[in-house]
């Protein structure tokens, strides 16, 4: 879905406001927009938030929707994975380039997590999709540590004539 009107109010709903109860039916949505995705997908692999981070919200809201998206599908769920290795401050308010370099070397696929994702086709599950950054850095993680393909689903996208970095509070 565009991000905008009430898929915005979702994720802002499920991100700050603690409404984990939206996360099966924005996840719904995600396995009919993402179902070539999924029937090619071996699991699913959130991408982390930093353990401070996660300590101030008590979720990851991607986690909520990975959890939801694999129950959903009859897929595995793999939520810790990818650890990201290094605080990030949020992308919210950087330009394109800021957030590459925001996110470069964030993540890392643990040793326990190789052998499960050896070879392996891995859904990356996030929320919104405003520039990419994310997603590829945890995909660059994750065919690092073995994978063997990466796709991304995300519930929102950010079309690309609406990222506006200056509009930090939207998006």
């Amino acid at each position: 879905v565009i991000y905008s009107g009430v898929a915005r109010q979702m994720v802002q709903g499920l991100k700050y406001q603690d409404r984990t109860d939206l996360a099966p039916w924005m996840a719904n949505w995600m396995v009919r927009a993402g179902a070539e995705l999924i029937a090619e997908a071996d699991l699913v692999v959130p991408v982390p938030l930093h353990w401070r981070r996660f300590f101030r919200r008590q979720f990851n809201q991607s986690a909520e929707l990975g959890r939801a998206v694999a129950k959903l599908s009859g897929l595995p769920f793999s939520p810790s994975a990818v650890k990201r290795v290094k605080l990030t401050r949020q992308q919210v308010g950087l330009e394109r380039h800021e957030r590459e370099e925001n996110v470069r070397a964030a993540f890392r696929v643990l040793p326990d997590a190789e052998i499960e994702i050896a070879g392996r086709r891995v859904l990356v599950v996030d929320d919104v999709y405003t520039t990419g950054a994310t997603v590829r850095a945890v995909a660059k993680a994750l065919k690092r540590g073995g994978a063997g393909a990466v796709d991304v689903l995300t519930f929102a996208r950010v079309l690309p004539g609406d990222f506006r970095a200056d509009e930090s509070a939207t998006i």
